[in-house]
C-alpha cells in the first residue's frame, strides 16, 4: 500500500488533471437563423457528431454548448437541411452562427397494421416502453434547477394605460426600447423572479425536497417574498407528461402519451428528424373533442427507445376553461445513465384575460435542469423538509452579489428579456408603483404596513350586528423587521350598543424551523356564537371573522367568551404534526340558557354560565402535502391537491375543579380529506368527519351541525338544514363533491359552446344524543318560566341530502338543486331548495 503522502500527491495529480480537462472544454455560442429570411429558427438542435454533447436553441434561435475539443459542430431543425461548421481548436470561447437552408429528411421505417394510422403503431410502442423511460422507475434522482418567471400586462386599453402608474411604467419601458404588442399597445412587465435550487426525489416512500440556494425578485414584487420564491421553484414546475394527467392551475389536462391516449387524441405521423443526436418520429396531436382539457401540437418520439424526446403543445381556445387566453408548453427531455428520461428544459406561457377585450396577464416560466444524478438516495430524514430556503434573496440582505444570476444564469437572455429586467429594476422606484404595491399588499394580506407593524385586518375594522350595534376595531401584528421568530397580534374593539370593550392578543414563537416547532399563547375576551365554536378556521380567515359578526346573529346563539390558551406544535417527521393545547374558557350566553348543575329534575339548581378547562391533543398526517412557510406571519400554507388522504385525530380532555372548570369530559374527533381523479369522469373530493363525546355536558359543548338558511350554497354546511336543527354527541358524516368538468356537456352540440360543467354533491350525517345530554337542559327558563331554546337529536335514520347542478354559468355562477331525502316531515323542513353561489375558477 502506498504511503499517505503518495496518496496526497496522487490526489493533487488527479485534481490537476481534472483542472486541465476543465480548461480544455470549449464553450460555443451563437444564433441559428433561416438562410432565406434571416429569421431565428427556434428550438433548433446543435450537437457534436460522435459525442453526447448537444444543446437546444431557445425561442430566439440562440444556443450555448459546452464540449470537449472536437472538429465540427452540426445544427439541424425540422424542415431545414443540417449544416456542419468547423470548430477552432485554439479558442476556448467562440461564436458560431448557422444559416440553415430548406431541406427534407426521409421518413423512418415504421411497421403498421393494414389500414391503420401509422402513428398508432408508434404510440403502442411508446406505451410498451413507458416503464423503461418513465422517471417514476428511478429509485431516486436529483438535479440542479434554474427557474425564471416573468409576468406582464398586455392589451392595455387607452383609458387604463393613461392612468398615472401605468403611464409611468410604459414611459420607462419605451425609453429602454421594450417592444410593444402586435396590436401596437404597450406590454408592461410587472414582476420577475429567478430561482437557483437543487431538487431531490425519493420514490419509495415518495419524498421530494427542494433546496432554494439563491433567489431574486424584480419589479412589483410583494413584500412577503419568501412565499413567492418557494412557489416558483421546481417543486411547483414539475411538468411530467409520463403522468396521465397534468395539473395546471388546479385543472387536470390529459397527457398526449397517457394510458388512454386513443380515447382522448388523434395522431398524425408527419416526419422523422434529428433532435440533437436523437433520431425521432414527429407526431401531430389533436384532442378528439375541442372542448376537452387536452393539448394540441407536436411530440417527438425517439426511434430507438420510443421515449418522449420533445413536446411542443398548446391548449385550444375552445377548451372548457375560464379566463385563459393561452397555455403553451415546450419541453426537452434527456436520458439518465440508468435509462429513464428527465426534463432538461421547459418553457411555459400562460395568458389570462377575464374578457375578450380586457387587459390580459401573461406569465412566462423557464426551467432549465442540469447536473443530473440518478439512483442516489439520501437518508429518509433528509427529505423531511420538502422546501428549504438556504440563503436570503440576492440583493442587499444577501451575501451574494447583485449580479449573481448574470454570472451564473444557464441560458442567454434575448435582447427583449434583458430590457424586461431593466424595466423591472426601474419601475419599482417610481412613487406611483410604490403606492400601488402598498394597496396590493392590503388586498392580498388584509393588513396595512406602518413602520415595523401591520395594522388590520382591514375587513374587521368596522362591523355591525344586532348585539353590539356599530363595532369599530383596531388591531396590529408585528413584522419580521422586529423579530423573525416572534409574531405578536393584538386588537381592541368596542360595541356602541352593548357598551362593552372586546380585546385579544396572540403571540407565536418559532423554536425550530426545520421541524416547525412553535409555541403560542392567546387570550381573548370577545363576542362569539355557539354555532361557530367548532370552526377551526374562524381566526385564520379575515373574511370569515368579519362576516360572522354582520347582521342579526341571534340564530347563531351569541355568547361572551373568555379564552386563554397555550399551545406547542412540532413535526415529528415529514407530514406528521403533533400539537398539544392547554385551554381555559368562560361562557356567558346572551340568550335564554340554563343547565342543571347537579340533579336533573324540575326545581333542581341550575346555572346559566359555565367554564371549561381542557387539554387538547392533535395528530395530523399529510404524507404528500407541500407546506410553504410564510415568514411574515410565522405560519405555513398548504399548496396543491390532496392526492393522498390527510388525516387529523384530536382528543380533548375536559378537567373539572381545575382552573374553575365545571365539567369533566372526553371528546374524540377524526377528519379525513382527499381529492381523487376519476379519469374522464372528473375529480371528486370527499371529507369524512366523525366525533364522539361519552360525557354529560350542555349542548354548547356538543357538536352543533352547521345548517344553511341563506339562498347561497355553502360547501361546508348542510344546505337544507336549519340552524340548530340537529346537535350530536356522537356522529359520522361524509361529504362528497364531484366536478365532472366538461364530461357529458362537452359532447352536447347545443350546450358545449356555453362551457357549462356538471356538479354533484352529497351529504350523509348519522348521529345522536345521549339521554343524559338532552335531560341536562331544563324545559323552562328557571328565571322567567318561558320555554328555553331546544335542539333536536338525530334518530335512527341518517340525515341525507343530495344535489346536482351546473357551474361556470357566465364563467362565475353556480346553481345547485338540492333534495332532502330524510327527516322530510320535521317542523319547518325544506325538502327541496335551489342555492346560488359565485366562484372564480378556471
Amino acid at each position: 500500500m502506498l504511503p499517505y503522502r503518495y496518496h496526497f500527491l496522487l490526489l493533487l495529480l488527479l485534481l490537476a488533471g481534472a483542472g486541465s480537462t476543465q480548461a480544455q472544454q470549449l464553450l460555443l455560442t451563437g444564433r441559428i437563423t433561416e438562410a432565406a429570411t434571416g429569421k431565428p429558427v427556434p428550438f433548433a438542435s446543435v450537437f457534436v457528431p460522435g459525442t453526447t454533447a448537444g444543446a437546444t436553441a431557445d425561442e430566439n434561435g440562440r444556443y450555448t454548448l459546452s464540449t470537449a475539443p472536437a472538429d465540427t459542430v452540426v445544427a439541424s431543425a425540422m424542415g431545414f437541411a443540417a449544416l456542419k461548421k468547423p470548430i477552432r481548436q485554439q479558442a476556448a470561447r467562440q461564436t458560431i452562427d448557422f444559416a440553415l437552408g430548406a431541406g427534407a429528411v426521409s421518413l423512418g421505417e415504421v411497421v403498421v397494421r393494414p389500414r391503420e394510422n401509422p402513428a398508432y403503431a408508434i404510440m403502442r410502442r411508446v406505451q410498451q416502453q413507458k416503464p423503461r423511460n418513465n422517471k417514476a422507475q428511478l429509485d431516486a434522482f436529483e438535479f440542479d434547477s434554474y427557474n425564471r418567471t416573468e409576468i406582464s400586462l398586455n392589451n392595455l386599453p387607452s383609458e387604463l394605460s393613461n392612468r398615472k402608474v401605468l403611464r409611468q411604467m410604459t414611459a420607462v419601458a419605451d425609453s429602454l426600447g421594450l417592444e410593444r404588442g402586435a396590436n401596437g399597445k404597450p406590454v408592461v412587465p410587472i414582476f420577475a423572479t429567478e430561482i437557483d435550487s437543487r431538487y431531490y426525489v425519493l420514490r419509495q416512500p415518495l419524498r421530494r425536497r427542494e433546496e432554494i440556494r439563491h433567489s431574486r425578485m424584480r419589479g412589483m414584487a410583494p413584500r412577503e417574498g419568501s412565499v413567492i420564491s418557494q412557489v416558483t421553484g421546481s417543486s411547483f414546475q414539475d411538468w411530467d407528461f409520463y403522468r396521465n394527467w397534468q395539473q395546471i392551475m388546479g385543472k387536470d389536462f390529459v397527457s398526449p402519451i397517457a394510458d388512454g391516449w386513443k380515447f382522448s387524441y388523434e395522431y398524425e405521423l408527419q416526419d422523422s428528424v434529428f433532435i440533437g443526436k436523437d433520431y425521432c418520429y414527429q407526431l401531430a396531436v389533436t384532442p378528439r373533442r375541442a372542448q376537452d382539457l387536452a393539448f394540441t401540437g407536436t411530440i417527438w418520439i425517439t426511434a430507438d427507445s420510443y421515449a418522449l424526446r420533445r413536446i411542443d403543445v398548446y391548449v385550444s381556445p375552445e377548451a372548457n376553461l375560464n379566463f385563459i387566453d393561452q397555455i403553451k408548453v415546450k419541453q426537452d427531455l434527456t436520458p439518465t445513465a440508468a435509462g429513464p428520461w428527465l426534463p432538461l428544459q421547459t418553457r411555459v406561457v400562460v395568458g389570462i384575460r377575464p374578457l375578450q377585450q380586457s387587459t390580459g396577464v401573461v406569465a412566462r416560466f423557464v426551467t432549465i435542469n442540469s447536473n443530473f444524478e440518478a439512483q442516489k438516495e439520501h437518508p429518509l430524514a433528509f427529505y423531511d423538509r420538502p422546501l428549504e430556503t438556504l440563503a436570503a434573496p440576492v440583493g442587499p440582505a444577501s451575501k451574494e452579489p447583485d449580479n449573481f444570476f448574470e454570472l451564473n444564469r444557464p441560458d442567454t437572455l434575448s435582447v427583449q428579456e434583458q430590457r424586461t429586467l431593466m424595466v423591472l429594476d426601474s419601475v419599482r422606484k417610481l412613487p406611483a408603483v410604490r403606492s400601488l404595491l402598498e394597496v396590493a399588499d392590503v388586498v392580498v394580506n388584509g393588513y396595512y404596513r406602518v413602520g415595523k407593524f401591520d395594522l388590520g385586518p382591514v375587513l374587521a375594522t368596522v362591523g355591525y350586528n344586532n348585539i353590539e350595534g356599530l363595532r369599530p376595531r383596531i388591531g396590529f401584528r408585528t413584522t419580521p423587521e422586529i423579530s423573525r421568530d416572534w409574531t405578536v397580534r393584538a386588537y381592541l374593539a368596542y360595541g356602541l350598543r352593548d357598551g362593552r370593550f372586546k380585546y385579544g392578543a396572540r403571540a407565536t414563537h418559532v423554536l425550530d424551523r426545520r421541524s416547525w416547532t412553535t409555541v403560542g399563547f392567546e387570550y381573548r375576551h370577545d363576542l362569539d356564537q355557539v354555532a361557530l365554536l367548532d370552526n377551526d378556521y374562524a381566526l385564520e380567515n379575515p373574511l370569515f371573522e368579519a362576516s360572522a359578526r354582520l347582521g342579526n346573529i341571534d340564530n347563531g346563539r351569541p355568547i361572551l367568551r373568555d379564552l386563554s390558551a397555550l399551545s406547542l406544535q412540532s413535526d415529528l417527521f415529514r407530514g406528521f404534526t403533533q400539537k398539544v393545547t392547554f385551554r381555559h374558557q368562560q361562557f356567558r350566553p346572551l340568550y335564554r340558557f340554563a343547565y342543571y348543575t347537579g340533579d336533573v329534575r324540575v326545581g333542581a339548581p341550575t346555572d346559566d354560565q359555565f367554564s371549561l378547562s381542557e387539554i387538547v391533543l392533535e395528530s395530523r398526517y399529510a404524507p404528500d402535502e407541500v407546506l410553504v412557510q410564510n415568514e411574515n406571519q410565522n405560519r405555513r400554507t398548504s399548496f396543491g391537491l390532496k392526492r393522498l388522504p390527510i388525516t387529523t385525530l384530536r382528543y380533548t380532555l375536559g378537567l373539572n375543579c381545575f382552573l374553575g372548570g365545571d365539567f369533566r369530559y372526553h371528546k374524540l374527533n377524526l377528519l379525513v380529506e382527499q381529492s381523487v381523479r376519476l379519469g374522464q369522469l372528473g375529480r371528486s373530493t370527499y371529507t369524512l368527519d366523525a366525533g364522539y363525546i361519552p360525557s354529560t355536558v350542555p349542548y354548547p359543548v356538543l357538536k352543533t351541525h352547521l345548517g344553511n338558511q341563506s339562498p347561497f350554497y355553502n360547501a361546508g354546511a348542510y344546505n337544507l338544514m336549519r340552524f340548530f336543527e340537529f346537535v350530536s354527541d356522537r356522529y359520522v358524516a361524509l361529504r362528497l363533491d364531484h366536478r365532472f368538468e366538461g364530461f357529458l356537456l362537452n359532447s352536447v352540440p347545443a350546450i358545449r359552446q356555453l362551457n357549462w360543467r356538471l356538479v354533484a354533491t352529497g351529504n350523509v350525517l348519522y348521529g345522536g344524543v345521549a339521554r343524559a345530554n338532552d335531560a341536562i337542559i331544563p324545559q323552562l327558563d328557571p328565571a322567567s318560566g318561558e320555554p328555553l331554546p331546544r335542539f333536536q337529536p338525530l334518530g335512527r335514520l341518517p340525515y341525507t341530502e343530495v344535489g346536482y347542478g351546473v357551474e361556470n354559468i357566465f364563467r362565475v355562477a353556480r346553481v345547485d338543486f338540492l333534495h332532502r331525502l330524510t327527516y322530510r316531515n320535521s317542523p319547518g323542513a325544506r325538502n327541496f331548495g335551489v342555492k346560488f353561489s359565485l366562484q372564480f375558477s378556471l
